[in-house]
């Protein structure tokens, strides 16, 4: 059956409206599975991985000897609600592979053969891409941020920084799957102009609205709006918008030079 000769709202995929619900009941089921394991899994490491969350901000207050520059807890639950947190965050990362896998395979089920090569082949690289965004944070950005945020608080605030244990945990494990995420942008480029659906010309037209829409979401999704935050991420997400474009142009070229070997 061809695209046209669909007749239930879906006219540009190879499958039915119902067998798209069933196929995204069937991922949905399969990716919480895997996630409520990773989950379990992190419970039972949970302080190892704590200590590893916990490091950047430590190593920030390092020459500081006052005692309030120490992770506070201020309610009853307040510890045991953030250590959840944590492990529902790593238990996602852990099982990001499996996730992802299910994710594509869903965005998959609804292409032709030559479309489907290029998700099958995109799999491991987002995967590698979301972790390597998520530690990129974690050794990079987190320990310069949270010094600099410090340093202004005292120098120009005169202010002594003392950030509960919850809203640290926040800040971290929202920005670890921020940038994981973000890193995303090259393969989601590449893999829209290679099934055709946006042009690589388009993608060149659309850089000076890509750098302002790239602000504008760096804006929203940082926690408490700090501009040392949102431009570590912002600029990380143009270079990454510039790599797509990049990947989009080699395949290009790559598919033209097999195109004209075999005519």
């Amino acid at each position: 059956m061809s695209r046209k000769d669909k007749k239930d709202g879906f006219p540009d995929t190879t499958m039915t409206f119902g067998e798209h619900l069933e196929e995204l009941r069937f991922r949905l089921i399969m990716a919480i599975i895997g996630l409520l394991v990773g989950m379990t899994i992190c419970f039972i490491f949970g302080q190892g991985i704590i200590s590893f969350i916990v490091a950047p901000y430590l190593k920030a207050v390092s020459n500081n000897p006052n005692p309030a520059a120490r992770l506070l807890i201020l309610g009853p639950a307040e510890g045991f609600i953030s250590y959840c947190n944590i492990c529902m965050i790593s238990g996602l990362i852990l099982a990001s592979p499996w996730v992802f896998y299910h994710i594509w395979m869903f965005v998959a089920a609804g292409l032709y053969p030559h479309e489907k090569k290029y998700v099958y082949m995109t799999i491991p690289f987002s995967v590698a891409l979301f972790i390597i965004g998520a530690l990129f944070f974690m050794f990079f950005v987190a320990p310069l941020t949270i010094k600099i945020l410090i340093k202004f608080n005292e120098d120009i605030l005169a202010a002594q920084s003392s950030f509960t244990f919850r809203q640290y945990v926040s800040f971290v494990t929202t920005m670890m799957l921020t940038f994981g995420l973000t890193f995303q942008t090259p393969l989601v480029i590449l893999c829209l102009n290679r099934i055709g659906f946006i042009s690589l010309e388009a993608f060149h037209r659309s850089r000076k609205y890509a750098v302002l829409a790239i602000v504008i979401i760096a804006s929203v999704i940082i926690p408490s709006g700090d501009v040392i935050s949102m431009f570590s991420l912002a600029i990380p997400m143009y270079l990454l918008y510039e790599l797509g474009i990049l990947l989009s142009w080699l395949a290009e070229k790559r598919a033209k030079a097999r195109k004209a070997q075999n005519t």
